[in-house]
């Protein structure tokens, strides 16, 4: 039976990769500590990531007893770079539209105007450049956190809120060509009081952790992909919504985003790897709703067969930073 994903784990110490097969059951996937060695490998012989999983297969194991990473990381984490998009998915300007449109009496605001020229330009026909879609850098691969791991407000920070997305991974190989691992589940977690305030604060609501699941799904990511996404508050659920995603759902296509992050040559520096997240229509903070620490993120996708689930910490108010000059 083909193996549909990969999930890094740690147990008594030691780390391992396994493989799920359509029916669920995990297998362990023999001499592979990390899914990115496994890549690597693939990337030598020429192979897919499926093949080589399924080739080393070997005994199964209860994926309920064992420490559950990251889909993916790197043991230098300056050479993982978290990235996404915004403005993707049908229905995503609705809820910015409404952040941004106090600021701007009349008309559409920027951020309107960027969803409308994706919805027209966003699925251009095979080997043709679409329109660019609003494009952000999150950090390095430090700021990932594992499942059930807290994800931590800054002391500076004015909200910490989920955002219920699908990220690509990559890695990029000895020819400078970005290869798709697959892709994960995860909580992007952005600060959107910061944003709200002013759009141009964009790029400081961006710059926190971000949540990754610890399943990488192999292949081609479903045209239609429905989650949900809730907050649990003391136990009981204060706030649950659908989500939607995969091009059914986007007004780009996956193939036009990966463009616009790869075309840029930084991005394609040999061994590096790439999560890029491809954003979201639904937050619970266009319901009104204020996370505060101790309540838990649970998102969920019938393509996966994790769910992301994290605590929401804050750390305490920082202090100025001094500069020293040498």
């Amino acid at each position: 039976m083909p193996m549909r994903s990969l999930v890094q784990f740690r147990q008594n110490g030691t780390r391992g990769v396994a493989a799920l097969d359509d029916s669920g059951d995990a297998w362990r996937v023999a001499g592979s500590r990390t899914t990115l060695e496994l890549a690597q490998e693939a990337l030598s012989q020429r192979a897919t990531l499926g093949e080589i999983a399924m080739a080393r297969r070997s005994n199964a194991i209860d994926l309920t007893e064992v420490e559950l990473l990251c889909a993916i990381d790197h043991d230098d984490t300056a050479h993982l770079l978290v990235t996404g998009t915004g403005l993707t998915h049908l229905g995503s300007a609705e809820g910015r539209d409404k952040m941004h449109r106090a600021a701007e009496a009349g008309g559409a605001t920027d951020s309107m105007r960027m969803f409308l020229e994706g919805l027209e330009g966003g699925k251009p026909a095979r080997g043709q450049i679409g329109q660019q879609p609003e494009w952000f850098y999150k950090g390095d691969g430090s700021i990932l956190v594992a499942p059930n791991a807290a994800l931590t407000m800054p002391g500076f920070a004015n909200d910490g809120g989920e955002e219920p997305e699908i990220a690509g991974i990559y890695v990029i190989d000895a020819d400078g060509r970005p290869c798709r691992l697959g892709f994960a589940l995860g909580n992007e977690f952005s600060d959107h009081m910061t944003e709200r305030h002013n759009y141009l604060w964009l790029a400081h609501s961006k710059l926190r952790q971000a949540a990754l699941g610890p399943e990488l799904l192999l292949g081609e990511l479903p045209s239609d992909v429905r989650g949900i996404s809730r907050i649990l508050r003391d136990g009981t659920v204060l706030w649950e919504r659908p989500f939607l995603t995969g091009e059914s759902n986007m007004s780009h296509s996956i193939a036009n985003l990966e463009h616009h992050h790869f075309k840029n040559p930084v991005f394609r520096r040999p061994g590096d790897v790439h999560v890029h997240f491809f954003g979201t229509a639904t937050l619970s903070f266009a319901d009104g709703i204020a996370p505060q620490a101790g309540d838990i993120f649970e998102i969920e996708a019938d393509a996966f067969s994790f769910a992301v689930r994290n605590p929401l910490a804050r750390q305490p108010a920082d202090a100025i930073v001094t500069i020293s000059a040498l």
